[in-house]
């Protein structure tokens, strides 16, 4: 791969891994686009570790004592927010990995990995986001996240695996559904991608490790820092604006390229 191919590989990734635009429907559409061949899975699994590093970074201050409060909720002690806050995203992670384990299963992957899907998905779920956003309250912080709403929370993120879908998108979307405010349900999200992209990652790692060779691996780890830095970018911006203004941009640019995607796919 070239240098710029790995770029733009890493940074679309970065960037749009956290924002409410679908990550995968991006990186299914490139090639299309700029008719590339598949990156492969070592790139995969390399900009994932790149989001996940960057949102660790971002979220530090709950995602290091999450970290810390494992051994704890592991042995049955969910005293402390850090033991907590790791139950909760470890039960808001069972649907999609069940969802996961499924799709592969039944090899209905490269079904689902279409213009025509990635086209509709985005339309019905960006106006899906913007009805919630409008129409849902904002009494709940993310200190009122429950078993209960994790649960719910875990099974919208499931519809996910759907290219197009975006997991930022429909969990920030169930999260304004129960009652978050936006910057808080906006928190819950990314603060549940850090155990679904370690699972994602360590699937896709296992095979990719053993094929890998020390080219594959060296485009690697530059795929890393660009999509570390894309990533992180992305979600200090997003996590700022929130607070002034709602989901709404991003609803537009979805529908529109929704509408287009629709437009090639049924033409």
């Amino acid at each position: 791969m070239t240098l710029f191919h790995l770029f733009i590989i890493a940074t679309v990734q970065g960037l749009t891994e956290f924002l409410p635009v679908s990550s995968s429907g991006h990186l299914i559409l490139i090639p299309y686009v700029a008719t590339w061949p598949d990156q492969g899975q070592v790139i995969d699994v390399a900009v994932h570790i790149g989001t996940l590093l960057a949102v660790v970074i971002y979220f530090r201050r709950d995602a290091l004592p999450a970290f810390a409060g494992i051994p704890r909720m592991l042995t049955g002690r969910i005293d402390t927010p850090g033991a907590r806050l790791a139950f909760l995203l470890m039960i808001a992670t069972i649907p999609v990995v069940i969802a996961g384990l499924l799709l592969v299963i039944t090899d209905m992957t490269d079904m689902l990995r279409s213009i025509k899907v990635i086209g509709w998905t985005m339309l019905i779920f960006g106006v899906l986001l913007y009805w919630v956003d409008q129409k849902g309250a904002t009494d709940k912080t993310e200190r009122d996240w429950t078993l209960r709403h994790a649960i719910l929370m875990g099974l919208w993120q499931a519809v996910a695996l759907i290219p197009g879908t975006s997991r930022s998108g429909i969990t920030i979307s169930a999260g304004r559904a129960l009652g978050y405010a936006r910057h808080d349900a906006a928190k819950l999200s990314m603060l549940m991608s850090i155990p679904t992209i370690i699972a994602s990652g360590t699937l896709l790692g296992a095979k990719a490790l053993v094929d890998a060779d020390w080219a594959g691996l060296r485009s690697g780890a530059i795929a890393v820092v660009f999509a570390f830095a894309a990533a992180l970018i992305a979600l200090s911006l997003m996590m700022r604006l929130l607070r002034s203004i709602s989901f709404t941009p991003y609803v537009i640019y979805r529908v529109i390229l929704g509408v287009v995607l629709l437009v090639i796919a049924y033409s």
